[in-house]
């Protein structure tokens, strides 16, 4: 396999995906999301996208999306699910879905961080999905502090709720040519997304 196959080629120019004035994932690659709130990360992505949502946990995962929860940020009737029963069945159900273009936001709940290879190869799938369509985005939701090799951009999410109040603490630990930074989130009304507020950050990791 050549190193050209495995390079980095931009998608063509599509606009990217805003979840704030300062938050923009861009469509045609890979992104990761960690930390104990990722999912509410990947719901609140969702809702402010358009079209289905594409949604693929492992079958032996005991826990599931409540729809109640899903109803704060997106219709839960936009989400469609995938249960691969092996494991070595996810990464390749993320990849064809990618490939197909058929979904704008796929979805992938992992029980681990994915190595460098099958990484760029849903980076190369989520290019090829672009020519069929509008470039998909990828998603990919890892435990703990994360660590998915070669993703375009990683975001850790945590709850810091106050009372009744909705707050997560936000941080983007990667991003090419961006520097790490953390954010205040608030969701103040179903629907609207989140408030991000700007905090002091001295030990974010890289």
């Amino acid at each position: 396999m050549s190193a050209q196959l495995l390079g980095h080629k931009p998608a063509r120019h599509v606009p990217g995906v805003n979840l704030h004035s300062q938050i923009t994932l861009q469509p045609g690659r890979v992104h990761e999301a960690c930390g104990p709130a990722r999912r509410s990360f990947a719901i609140w992505l969702a809702g402010q996208t358009q079209g289905p949502v594409l949604w693929i946990s492992p079958a032996w995962e005991p826990a599931q999306l409540n729809p109640d929860g899903i109803m704060a940020f997106a219709d839960p009737a936009r989400f469609l699910f995938v249960h691969p029963t092996r494991a070595e069945d996810l990464l390749w159900c993320i990849e064809e879905a990618l490939r197909s273009g058929a979904i704008p936001l796929i979805i992938g709940d992992l029980p681990g961080a994915p190595g460098l290879t099958p990484v760029r190869r849903m980076h190369l799938a989520a290019e090829q999905g672009g020519t069929m369509g509008h470039a998909p985005l990828g998603l990919l939701l890892t435990p703990g502090e994360g660590g998915a090799q070669g993703v375009e951009t990683r975001w850790h999410m945590a709850a810091a709720h106050q009372g009744d109040a909705r707050h997560w603490t936000l941080t983007r630990r990667r991003a090419r040519a961006l520097p790490p930074v953390s954010w205040q989130a608030t969701q103040t009304a179903a629907r609207t997304g989140l408030h991000l507020k700007r905090t002091k950050t001295e030990d974010i990791l890289a």
